[in-house]
């Protein structure tokens, strides 16, 4: 209940201060990180090369606790012929090496295993590249404010006029482009397709220069007119 009200408090908070921006001629965008990172191929490749690393760690601990079940399985059903103290030396021994795999186990998908900590190195260099493309759209595109969309803080509407994603992810794919490029020839094109896309989104700015002007007007006649 109380995380209800403070989930609520918060995405109050964050309409109202939109709702301020905007009446005060902010300009606002939002990404959606989960669709960048769904749309880099880098980290797609990444994403299932540990898939397949992830699932062979389930297939070794599978595999190791299904040969301790048989085992115990053959154990007992052994156990008429074999005395207390044998049958219970054996059991010991069983139990430890399950206690084995079962650290193992943590070690990998446990809260610090390598599952955790290898997506997270996975992830870095991308949120890097998101957080750095944003900077730069932001300064040239004069955004006051940038959500994202993927964030904990929920969105309630989200207008797609809004959404620049596809504009980061054209960046981060120009950036990458640019320090992959090995000839003069690559670079010169990558850096061309930069000035194109920069001049692409100054026109755009300029248009919404004037339609924003336009839309003051129009209210400020409106209100004249009441």
């Amino acid at each position: 209940m109380k995380l209800n009200v403070l989930l609520f408090a918060l995405v109050g908070v964050l309409c109202t201060q939109l709702s301020i921006a905007q009446r005060g001629g902010a300009k606002i965008a939002y990404i959606d990180t989960e669709y960048i990172l769904n749309n880099v191929p880098e980290y797609q490749q990444a994403t299932a090369q540990l898939g397949s690393k992830v699932q062979k760690w389930k297939v070794e601990v599978e595999g190791k606790l299904n040969k301790i079940k048989q085992r115990l399985e053959a154990l007992n059903n052994e156990k008429a012929l074999l005395t207390k103290e044998l049958y219970d030396e054996r059991l010991e021994d069983l139990s430890f090496e399950e206690k084995e795999i079962v650290e193992y186990q943590q070690k990998r998908f446990g809260p610090s295993g390598d599952l955790v900590i290898q997506r997270k190195q996975l992830m870095q260099p991308v949120q890097d590249q998101i957080f750095q493309a944003v900077q730069d759209i932001s300064k040239k595109r004069k955004y006051d404010f940038v959500f994202d969309k993927s964030a904990d803080v929920v969105m309630l509407y989200s207008a797609e006029k809004y959404d620049i994603s596809d504009v980061v992810l054209r960046t981060i794919t120009r950036t990458s482009k640019r320090k992959q490029a090995t000839s003069r020839k690559e670079k010169r094109e990558a850096e061309k397709e930069e000035t194109v896309e920069e001049e692409k989104s100054e026109s755009q700015n300029e248009r919404q220069k004037i339609l924003d002007a336009k839309k003051s007007k129009a209210r400020l006649s409106v209100c004249c007119k009441t």
